[in-house]
């Protein structure tokens, strides 16, 4: 059997596992003889056994069996299935991908978005992160006309917006301006010029948590300046069932509701980012707290509006 066709076998048997909670394979192969992969064969026991084995070893996704529950079958570590992880973003785009293929004659009636084409860097970071050695890039920041160079330790990649950036923790040298000190920095992979990686290797802190750095963040912008706290947005019409449907961050909690409208509470830190998202909505979103948040998106309001004057 091809790769591609394994593949398509193995995506489909987490994704009816998953979506049953728990099932008999039983009930697995007779779902499996409505699809056009079984060509009316049943999912031998050995084969399943297979697949199973070969899902964990791929895509690190544990299907285990409950004796106890009349042989039924469960992913087992459901929280590498969460919405952000690597492993589901795979099963998401591969999942696509076989719908999309057993759907040519429909091609032109099914339009994607592009995707981030990062193969050669993203290639790179990678294995720089695997062998644990730094990398020395050239960057230019928006707005400036000049690149500057960096050597960092690169510690975690973040897709946000089809764009890849990579965290990288530097270090600058003590002089009388500034102590000795480390700090982290986030690259967008569009603004690296060129890269290369070093024989310097480096040990990444025994702390870090890559999902923990991010966690009160809206986007990628990190605003160290500013504490987590409580934020309320108020979204009206057809943004609250957006918003309902499509949470912009995991601490996102409905705390009140009203005629038209409906008040989510979220912990994050208040970002420029998160101000950009906010103001695209117009007015179908509002800040209710903190007022310094709703501050910084009226000011940005009242500057886009000195745009359109006269």
């Amino acid at each position: 059997m091809k790769l591609q066709a394994k593949f398509r076998e193995y995506i489909w048997l987490v994704e009816t596992i998953r979506r049953a909670g728990r099932i008999s394979l039983a009930d697995i192969n007779s779902k499996w003889l409505l699809t056009e992969m079984s060509e009316g064969v049943e999912l031998s026991r050995t084969t399943f056994n297979r697949h199973k084995a070969a899902i964990e070893d791929m895509f690190g996704i544990v299907i285990d069996c409950d004796v106890k529950d009349g042989y039924r079958y469960y992913v087992a570590n459901p929280e590498v299935l969460r919405q952000d992880s690597v492993q589901n973003w795979m099963l998401s785009t591969m999942s696509v991908n076989n719908v999309v293929s057993e759907s040519l004659s429909l091609q032109d009636r099914i339009l994607m978005e592009s995707a981030p084409v990062e193969g050669d860097l993203l290639k790179s970071v990678i294995e720089a992160m695997r062998q644990g050695v730094k990398m020395e890039i050239r960057h230019r920041k928006y707005g400036s006309q000049e690149a500057r160079e960096f050597v960092i330790e690169p510690y975690c990649l973040k897709l946000f917006r089809h764009r890849w950036y990579v965290l990288g923790k530097l270090h600058r040298e003590a002089n009388e301006e500034h102590g000795e000190r480390d700090w982290m920095s986030l690259f967008s992979f569009d603004r690296i010029m060129s890269y290369r990686i070093t024989d310097e290797p480096f040990v990444i802190d025994p702390d870090f948590d890559a999902e923990a750095f991010f966690a009160d963040s809206y986007g990628v912008l990190m605003n160290t300046s500013e504490k987590p706290q409580r934020i309320v947005l108020r979204a009206f019409e057809y943004q609250r069932f957006y918003l309902r449907d499509l949470p912009i961050h995991h601490s996102q909690q409905m705390c009140g509701e009203g005629d038209n409208w409906v008040d989510f509470e979220y912990w994050m830190r208040p970002s420029s980012d998160m101000v950009s998202y906010i103001m695209s909505c117009g007015r179908y979103l509002k800040v209710i707290e903190p007022q310094s948040l709703a501050e910084d998106v009226r000011i940005s309001l009242a500057e886009a509006l000195k745009g359109y004057k006269g």
